[in-house]
């Protein structure tokens, strides 16, 4: 293992992988700030070029600083124009949006940037440390466990809904579940509520969905409610994090990395799950003041997604070396580049070709050194898209979220789909409905439909929910994430209401 350590070691650090880390990052954070070009469109653009190269660590190396740098990319669109491209970095904008309306997005962006690099730093520590032996344990799941891991994350969007506001919360996520059904199923390959139209097929694509439920409506909030929002974002300031907001954060972003990078190791879980619950956690262990500001500009609330898809990210390379499992649409797209270049991903790599395995590795290391170096410095530069002028900023956000929605796609269709859904999504915001558990209902019921299909059939019925103890464990704790919050709020209540007394006394 030393010796293959070593060997990856010095690959990493020759001329050529370094000028591969830089150029991916480069490429994947320019491209992926641009929404509707996340890592998976990025990566396949990129793919001949890195197979042209003939080395396989080089090209590894250059697909693994396009990946997360696409995904650090994707957050300063969600943090600056509310236009998440990318599924990992919705949950970055419940908090770095709101801090940028208040005149912060230069300290938002830092805390992206640092919390970025503090996520895929340790879940590359990990990685090196724990690779074979998560390995074996990301067996351990099946299809029943991966339903009962989506219900966990559904079972979290109390956290993403303001005070009163679950019974709200809990609507617009069974509106996404219900939207998440339209298209062929996962039991029978028939197309479900298309009202006889080809391009729904498929269903409704994430892109479209995104930039309709944050995207579209801030930009006729613009227009319609121009004195609320208006001039909150002109003034650039603030691009440093104080000593007491690092040691607020410091705990958050240890925690995140670690809960984020096994996450991710689960083939399927990935950034999206990550950050999602990254959030929802940090929500519901914080006190009752920092809880109210998750929403409303939170350093925490924009820390723990930033940290966890980034651990995400790095912790799904484990399934795809060791197992040659792709964890997300992405890795999958990874995966095929490693069989084009005659590399086969599994148990064996480490034993075979090292230079392969340790190279991308201690890629990832100087990668998110470069993430940093490079971005922190621009910070400032970036931040200013926000000074832009309101005539000028409408259009801006209209026109690459029309773009977004069409690249997803490659689908006119999608335009249309976009503007119905975003004037729904506008109309919805206006009556305080938050539209974040919509969302996170359409990406989680996919995934959960098919799995829960695929344990039906296994198990001749639900069986499998008492058969399977890890199943039966995660549902329980789904279960208590549900009632936790309404413990708190009325244990809340008892108390104030005993108080009351105590005064009147």
């Amino acid at each position: 293992m030393l010796e293959g350590l070593l060997i990856g070691l010095q690959t990493a650090l020759s001329v050529q992988a370094l000028l591969m880390v830089v150029a991916g990052c480069l490429i994947g954070t320019f491209i992926g700030m641009l929404p509707g070009l996340g890592p998976m469109s990025i990566i396949a653009i990129m793919i001949p070029v890195a197979i042209s190269m003939g080395d396989p660590s080089t090209a590894l190396i250059l697909l693994a600083g396009v990946y997360y740098g696409a995904i650090f990319g994707g957050s300063t669109s969600s943090i600056l124009l509310n236009a998440p491209g990318v599924a990992g970095t919705v949950a970055s904008s419940f908090d770095g949006y709101p801090m940028a309306r208040k005149g912060k997005a230069g300290k938002a962006l830092t805390i992206a940037a640092i919390a970025s690099f503090a996520g895929g730093t340790v879940g590359a520590i990990l990685l090196m440390i724990f690779a074979p032996m998560l390995s074996s344990v990301a067996l351990l799941f099946h299809s029943s466990q991966y339903f009962a891991l989506m219900v966990v994350g559904l079972s979290a969007i109390a956290a993403f809904a303001g005070t009163g506001q679950v019974a709200k919360a809990l609507l617009m996520t069974i509106l996404g579940l219900i939207m998440a059904t339209v298209g062929e199923g996962a039991l029978f390959n028939m197309p479900r509520f298309t009202m006889g139209l080809m391009d729904l097929q498929s269903g409704f694509g994430f892109v479209t969905l995104a930039m309709a439920m944050f995207a579209l409506p801030e930009a006729l909030f613009l227009v319609l409610k121009p004195k609320e929002i208006g001039g909150e974002g002109e003034k650039i300031s603030d691009l440093r994090i104080s000593r007491k907001e690092a040691k607020s954060i410091a705990p958050v972003i240890g925690r995140q990395s670690l809960q984020g990078f096994f996450i991710g190791v689960l083939p399927g879980a990935g950034a999206t799950i990550a950050s999602f619950l990254g959030y929802a956690v940090e929500r519901n262990i914080a006190s009752k003041d920092e809880q109210d500001e998750f929403g409303k500009g939170s350093i925490k609330g924009l820390a723990a997604p930033e940290t966890a898809n980034n651990a995400a990210c790095t912790g799904s390379f484990v399934p795809l070396l060791t197992l040659g499992i792709p964890g997300s649409g992405t890795t999958a797209i990874l995966l095929g580049a490693l069989i084009a270049l005659n590399v086969t991903p599994g148990p064996r790599l480490m034993i075979d070709e090292p230079q392969v395995f340790w190279a991308v590795i201690m890629s990832m290391f100087i990668g998110n050194l470069v993430l940093l170096v490079l971005n922190l410095p621009l910070i400032p530069y970036i931040a200013k898209v926000l000074s832009v002028p309101r005539n000028y900023l409408i259009p801006f956000i209209l026109f690459f979220t029309l773009m977004g929605a069409y690249i997803g796609q490659n689908n006119a269709i999608e335009l249309l789909i976009l503007v119905g859904f975003g004037v729904c999504a506008t109309a919805l915001k206006f009556a305080d409905y938050p539209l974040a558990p919509l969302l996170i209902g359409f990406i989680l019921g996919g995934m959960m439909e098919d799995n829960f299909a695929r344990s039906m059939q296994l198990y001749d019925g639900v069986a499998f929910i008492w058969e399977r103890p890890m199943t039966l464990g995660l549902l329980v704790i789904a279960v208590l994430l549900v009632l936790l919050p309404s413990y708190r709020a009325r244990r809340a209540r008892a108390i104030a209401r005993a108080e009351g007394v105590a005064d009147g006394d």
